[in-house]
């Protein structure tokens, strides 16, 4: 198992507050500019509307993705590249509850393999997938503003944590 991957001793975690989409952009800006994005598993936590897609799309257009982007609610998973090449893959395990689903679909082998993995409703999936460098909690305290909860379980997730402050 990588360095990368290996769970670290004391967890490092972060509080913030959203209070505008900017807010949720420049998170977003700062994880897609640090290296250890490249291969890393960020998991996403929050209540229906909290606003993980709104994330994941900032996210997105960080790395360079153009046109559409969609919510993977009924596919479960949506592949992106970015321009360097780098794959991404965003699921949505929301609606995930067939075990056989994460094998006949490939699942293991993308966790195992290179590429940006972004989980939203990781709970769902619980005990296929690895621990995620980063688990990204979003609450939301009314309409318009967040409390966001970053926390490293890795080394990879340490690097993030860094790079976001």
């Amino acid at each position: 198992m990588a360095a990368d991957h290996l769970p670290i001793v004391e967890t490092h975690c972060v509080t913030r507050v959203w209070r505008t989409e900017d807010d949720t952009q420049a998170l977003a800006r700062a994880l897609a500019s640090s290296p250890a994005l490249r291969d890393a598993f960020i998991s996403l936590q929050g209540d229906l509307g909290a606003g993980k897609t709104t994330f994941v799309r900032h996210l997105l257009r960080a790395l360079g993705i153009t046109g559409r982007i969609k919510s993977p609610t009924y596919a479960v998973v949506e592949p992106h590249e970015a321009p360097d090449g780098l794959a991404i893959f965003h699921f949505d395990f929301y609606r995930f509850s067939d075990p056989r689903e994460w094998e006949d679909a490939g699942f293991r082998d993308i966790f195992a393999g290179p590429g940006v993995k972004l989980a939203e409703w990781p709970e769902n999936a619980a005990g296929r997938i690895p621990l995620a460098d980063l688990a990204i909690k979003i609450e939301a305290m009314t309409d318009d503003t967040r409390t966001v909860t970053l926390r490293a379980n890795t080394e990879r997730g340490s690097r993030l944590i860094a790079a976001a402050a």
